[in-house]
């Protein structure tokens, strides 16, 4: 059976889509033909950058602007995309925001401002997609997780709490929207070389590739494949599901003996 990756005619929105992993996503789709929505929330010249790459690739790109904290703003964002290209058939809930911080220094706006970006915005997303979803014939939702999903991490506690609240939400969306030809999906990426990576360590891709059984770090290219698939026709039949894209790095257990 030959693999379908096409996604000519589909309209997809993607969030924080104008930078790091959310720029490759992007671009991994108007890649399999789809036209796509670049959202951001501060920064209009880096997503008009990007609907140029975009529309360098020969599909339509539009930036729009919507902080998905908030509930009129998602929707706002929605109606928008769907007005200028007819349709909103995938939905990729990417944004997101993380603190370095111990447990007993978070403060409640770092908390609120991590668990209200990461969660109740893939919610809020996920919610005011599949309202047009349900009535246009279903569509593929995939939300971004984390090694976090799988694995506890020091100084991230905000940040894990609200990566394994995706994963679970994935699930619970996956059944209630089935019915509606909705699929819903979680890719969860490991260690991924992007501009925010490269600032928490100048050796980033050699510190984690070293440790990564498949020998290097990942991409947003990497990322945006695992999308698309999940967004294709290829998987029609996968939902409820999490995709690690990680290398191998977050199968392998803590073994205190010599690797060989």
């Amino acid at each position: 059976m030959q693999i379908q990756h096409t996604l000519d005619g589909q309209v997809a929105l993607v969030t924080g889509a104008d930078r790091g992993i959310g720029k490759g996503i992007a671009l991994a789709l108007a890649r399999a033909g789809c036209r796509v929505a670049v959202n951001y929330q501060s920064t209009p010249d880096l997503a008009d950058s990007v609907v140029r790459e975009l529309r360098a690739l020969g599909v339509d790109g539009m930036s729009v602007r919507g902080d998905v904290r908030r509930a009129p703003e998602v929707v706002d964002m929605v109606a928008e995309v769907v007005r200028r290209f007819g349709a909103l058939n995938v939905m990729v809930n990417n944004a997101g925001v993380q603190t370095w911080t111990p447990l007993l220094d978070v403060t409640e706006e770092q908390w609120d401002l991590v668990l209200d970006t990461n969660l109740k915005g893939c919610f809020l997303c996920t919610q005011a997609a599949a309202r047009h979803m349900k009535h246009t014939g279903g569509g593929s939702i995939v939300n971004i997780g984390s090694g976090c999903n799988k694995i506890a991490f020091r100084n991230l506690v905000a940040y894990t709490a609200s990566k394994g609240g995706i994963e679970m939400f994935t699930k619970v969306a996956a059944l209630e929207l089935g019915g509606y030809g909705i699929r819903v999906n979680c890719v969860a990426p490991g260690a991924i070389e992007v501009e925010r990576t490269r600032l928490e360590s100048p050796d980033y891709a050699a510190t984690w590739g070293s440790v990564t059984p498949l020998g290097r770090v990942g991409t947003p290219q990497d990322v945006g494949d695992a999308v698309v698939f999940l967004a294709s026709p290829s998987a029609s039949f996968i939902s409820g599901q999490t995709i690690w894209v990680d290398g191998g790095l977050f199968t392998q257990p803590v073994w205190p003996y010599a690797q060989r």
